[in-house]
C-alpha cells in the first residue's frame, strides 16, 4: 500500500532494475541498482540523523537532474524531512528569500557556481547551518561526508512508520510572474494521490522501460512523473544537459519522457528547416508527409486512403523522426505551457505520440491528461481531468479544483491561501476554460492575463500568442494593448533561423540590434502576422508590432524558470516600442 513517497522508492524492490538510476560520470553511463540506491539512501538518511537534522526541518537541493537529488529526497522524505528544492538558475536574491522563508537548515549544491551564490548570501540566512555539494569542490564539505557505513536501520524504520499522510513532504517555490515566489506546501498524500490518478494515462510500466529526464526535478511535473517511473520500474536516466539531449536520446534510447511545448517547437522547426534544404522528389514527398501528419486526427478516421497514404509517409519520412528521439518511443508527456495542436498532431502521426495534460504546482500536479487509451486523446484539449480529481467550472470561466492532490496551502501566507481555496475545498486556477463534450478539458486563457480595449473587447493573449509563434521566425510574442484602442505586439524573433533566412536572401545580418530595423526584414514579419492574423476576429487582429533586439530569457529576467512570460518585467523593459506603437 502507498502512502508516503519513500512507499515509491521501496516498491521497486519487487521488481528491481539493476540501472534504477543512471547518469553519465567521466563520459560514462553509470548506474545504481534498486538495492544499491536504498542502501545508500538509508547511509545519507543516518548521516542527516547523525547531523541533527530532525522530523519537520527542511532542506534545500539546488542542483540539476542527477541521481544524487533523488538519494536526498528519500534519505529526507523517510525520516519525516522536507524537501524544498529550488532551480539552479535563480538570483541570489530569491535564494535568499526562499531560504529564509523555508527556514532551511541545510542545503545540497551540484556545483561551483551555485555554491558562489549560496556563499555570497549564506550570512543572510540565519537558519542554514550546512552547505554541502556533489561535485568535489576543494575546501567545501562534499555530500559523501553524510553516507554513514553504519546504517541506523531501527530509527529510520520507526521515522517512516511515523510519517502520517497529511505530513508536508515538499516546499515547492512557485517561480511566479510576479511578486516573490510562493512556497507550496505538497503533502505525501497530495504527491502520492496525483501519482497513482496518472498510473493509467502514461503507457508505462512494461519490462526494460527507459525513461530519459531533462526537466527540472524542482518543478512539480517532472518530479510527479519521476515517482511515477519509480512505482512501476521505469529505469531513469539523466541527460547531461539541455544541449545534450539529441544525443542523449541515441544513446539511451528511451520510451518515454517529459518536455515542454517550447522544446517540441524548436524540435519541429528544425525539422521543417532540414526539409526545406532538401531538393526535388525528396523535399516533394517531405512537404506530403508533413501536410498528412499536420491533418492528423485521433477521434475522426481520415478514411482508408489516408490511413494508407499515412502508413507509407511513416516508413518514409516519419520512420527518420523517430530514429532522431532513439528509435524506441511510446509516448511524450507535455506540460508547464500550452501545446500548438498541430504539434500535437503531426508528432503522434509520426507515431510519436505527444500527451498533453494540464495542472499546477498547487494541485501536485496535473489535473487532466491526455491518453492512449480508448477515446483518451481530444487534440486541442489537455484531456480527461483524473478520475479522483473533481473539476467544474465557475460561472466567470474560472477552472475550479477539488481533491486529494489540492495543496495544503501555501507556507507562512494563510490568508493568501485563503484567497485561493473557497470554503468547500475548490482551488482557484486562475485559468479560463470549458468542458468539450462534457468530458475534455480545454485551456481558453490566463484569467489574470485577459485584458479590455479602450472599445470594450476582451483580448485572450495566450490563445493569440500560441498561434503566432507557429512562425518560424517567431520564437517568442508577447500580445499587449491593455486599454488601448487595439492589440499590439512584441516579437522576440527566431534570429537563428532569421540569420539562415538573411543569408538566402542576401541581406546582411551584421547584429541583432540592426536587423530588427531593416526595411525586408520587417516587412516579412508583416507579411508573417497578415497571414496568422486571419485566425482571429478583426477585434484581435494585431494591427501593429515592434520586434526587440535581443533573446528573452530567465537570467534577463523576461522568462520564468519554466519559461512562462514575465509579462511585467517585459513590458517595462521596452517602455520605448510601447510608445513607438501607441505613442
Amino acid at each position: 500500500m502507498i502512502k508516503t513517497l519513500s512507499d515509491f522508492y521501496y516498491q521497486q524492490l519487487s521488481n528491481s532494475k539493476k540501472d534504477a538510476f543512471t547518469q553519465k560520470e567521466n563520459g560514462k553511463w553509470t548506474s545504481l541498482s534498486t538495492e544499491e540506491f536504498i542502501k545508500k539512501a538509508k547511509q545519507f538518511s543516518s548521516g542527516l540523523i547523525q547531523l541533527g537534522i530532525q522530523k519537520g526541518d527542511k532542506v534545500a537541493v539546488i542542483s540539476n537532474n542527477r541521481t544524487e537529488w533523488h538519494l536526498i529526497d528519500l534519505a529526507v522524505q523517510q525520516i519525516g524531512v522536507i524537501n524544498a528544492p529550488l532551480y539552479p538558475n535563480i538570483t541570489e536574491a530569491d535564494y535568499e528569500y526562499i531560504l529564509n522563508d523555508s527556514g532551511s537548515k541545510v542545503v545540497f549544491i551540484s556545483d561551483e557556481e551555485i555554491l558562489g551564490k549560496i556563499l555570497n548570501i549564506k550570512d543572510k540566512v540565519p537558519s542554514l547551518e550546512h552547505i554541502y555539494t556533489f561535485d568535489q569542490i576543494e575546501g567545501h564539505k562534499n555530500y559523501n561526508e553524510l553516507l554513514i557505513e553504519e546504517i541506523n536501520e531501527e530509527v529510520i524504520e520507526s521515522s517512516r512508520a511515523a510519517i502520517n499522510e497529511e505530513d508536508i513532504a515538499t516546499l515547492i517555490y512557485t517561480s511566479g510572474t510576479t511578486g516573490n515566489p510562493k512556497g507550496v506546501m505538497l503533502t505525501h498524500q497530495n504527491l502520492v494521490s496525483n501519482v497513482l490518478g496518472s498510473e493509467d494515462r502514461l503507457p508505462v510500466g512494461a519490462d526494460d522501460q527507459r525513461a530519459l529526464s531533462f526537466l527540472p526535478l524542482c518543478h512539480v511535473f517532472e518530479r510527479m512523473i519521476d515517482y511515477l517511473y519509480i512505482y512501476k520500474s521505469v529505469s531513469i536516466y539523466y541527460a547531461e544537459s539541455i544541449d545534450a539531449i539529441g544525443e542523449n536520446l541515441k544513446e539511451v534510447k528511451p520510451h518515454i519522457f517529459g518536455t515542454v511545448p517550447r522544446l517540441l517547437e524548436k524540435v519541429y522547426d528544425k525539422i521543417v528547416a532540414k526539409g526545406n534544404d532538401l531538393t526535388g522528389v525528396k523535399k516533394g514527398l517531405f512537404f506530403w508527409a508533413l501536410d498528412l501528419g499536420l491533418k492528423y486526427d485521433p477521434i475522426v478516421s481520415g478514411g482508408t486512403i489516408y490511413n494508407l497514404k499515412l502508413k507509407i509517409a511513416n516508413k518514409l519520412i516519419f520512420s527518420k523522426w523517430r530514429e532522431a528521439l532513439g528509435g524506441n518511443i511510446i509516448a511524450l508527456a507535455s506540460g508547464g505551457a500550452a501545446l500548438q495542436p498541430r504539434l500535437a498532431r503531426v508528432f503522434t502521426a509520426a507515431g510519436i505520440p505527444v500527451l498533453e495534460g494540464y495542472g499546477l504546482t498547487e494541485t501536485s500536479p496535473v489535473i487532466s491528461v491526455n491518453s492512449l487509451l480508448p477515446g483518451g486523446t481530444m487534440i486541442g484539449t489537455v484531456g480527461k481531468p483524473l478520475s479522483n480529481v473533481d473539476v467544474k467550472i465557475a460561472e466567470d470561466g474560472e477552472i475550479l479544483v477539488k481533491g486529494p492532490s489540492v495543496m495544503k496551502g501555501y507556507y507562512n501566507q494563510p490568508e493568501l491561501t485563503k484567497e485561493v481555496i473557497d470554503e468547500d475545498g475548490y482551488f482557484r486556477t486562475g485559468d479560463i476554460g470549458v468542458l468539450v463534450d462534457d468530458k475534455y478539458l480545454k485551456i481558453t486563457d490566463r484569467k489574470k492575463e485577459i485584458f479590455k480595449t479602450s472599445g470594450g473587447k476582451y483580448i485572450a493573449p495566450q490563445v493569440m500568442e500560441n498561434k503566432f509563434k507557429e512562425s518560424l521566425f517567431i520564437e517568442q510574442v508577447m500580445v499587449i494593448g491593455e486599454g488601448e484602442k487595439m492589440p499590439a505586439a512584441f516579437i522576440q524573433p527566431d534570429f537563428s533561423f532569421l540569420k539562415g533566412w538573411c543569408e538566402r536572401k542576401s541581406i546582411a545580418f551584421t547584429s541583432n540590434e540592426e536587423i530588427v530595423k531593416d526595411e525586408v526584414v520587417v516587412a516579412r514579419f508583416q507579411k508573417e502576422m497578415d497571414r496568422l492574423n486571419l485566425k482571429f476576429s478583426n477585434f484581435e487582429q494585431i494591427k501593429r508590432f515592434e520586434l526587440v533586439n535581443h533573446t528573452w530569457t530567465i537570467d534577463n529576467g523576461e522568462l520564468t524558470p519554466t519559461l512562462k512570460l514575465k509579462r511585467k518585467n517585459i513590458l517595462a523593459k521596452n517602455q520605448e516600442l510601447y510608445k513607438k506603437i501607441f505613442g
